[in-house]
């Protein structure tokens, strides 16, 4: 069956917003008195913000109260908003402006699907917000990746069954909740953590319009 929709997750697909992530949780360490590296902060990809606190947590060492947690989330996301603000169209990953003018021209379906609940904002201060057909992040799904509940939900608001939908992702849970999703899955990334796709690209620069146009039936 031709492929009739494409839905891209945000961080490490669209633009690269995992480096202004992963300085706001840094800072919030360090302020823990813990450090936090690049390599832990890959335990962080494609999980919610609730998720990736308890996941800083337990690497620190460290407890919180509810109330503290809810207090540092704020705070991290203040830190974080304060980096994406700075962003422009330069910051848009390779080829991923052009294939996406290349697909709507194609007549295929465009949507987000993302965790973030600042997606919008980040599409809107790239300029790209209106190639979007449909728009799903954290603030509308109840379920985190790998629940494919996001992925479902874009699906369903383009009008398109899932085995219509092509997925790329950048994370090993996005992975995962497009296959349970039954949608085909493109990953962007490292093969050895990625392995579930169908298929792997080390980056955006090989997400080339020709390679796409054979996954979706042109």
């Amino acid at each position: 069956m031709p492929k009739k929709a494409v839905i891209f997750d945000l961080d490490g697909v669209i633009v690269d917003t995992a480096k202004y992530h992963y300085l706001a949780w840094k800072k919030l360490a360090n302020q823990l008195g813990f450090d936090f590296t690049p390599d832990q902060n890959e335990r962080l990809k494609g999980v919610s913000r609730v998720k990736s606190l308890e996941i800083l947590l337990e690497i620190g060492g460290v407890s919180l109260s509810e109330s503290e947690k809810e207090r540092y989330m704020i705070e991290k996301n203040e830190n974080y908003l304060s980096y994406i603000t700075k962003m422009d169209e330069n910051d848009i990953l390779p080829n991923i402006k052009s294939l996406i003018q290349h697909l709507k021209k194609q007549g295929v379906l465009i949507a987000l699907g993302s965790a973030s609940k600042n997606a919008k904002q980040i599409l809107d201060t790239l300029k790209i917000t209106f190639y979007f057909d449909a728009v799903v992040d954290g603030n509308e799904v109840s379920a985190a990746k790998p629940d494919p509940e996001v992925f479902l939900l874009a699906a369903k608001l383009l009008k398109r069954n899932p085995d219509e939908c092509i997925v790329v992702e950048d994370a090993a849970a996005g992975i995962e909740a497009a296959n349970t999703a039954k949608m085909l899955s493109i990953g962007i990334g490292k093969k050895e953590i990625l392995n579930e796709a169908a298929f792997v690209l080390e980056s955006t620069s090989l997400l080339t319009n020709e390679f796409m146009d054979k996954l979706i039936g042109n």
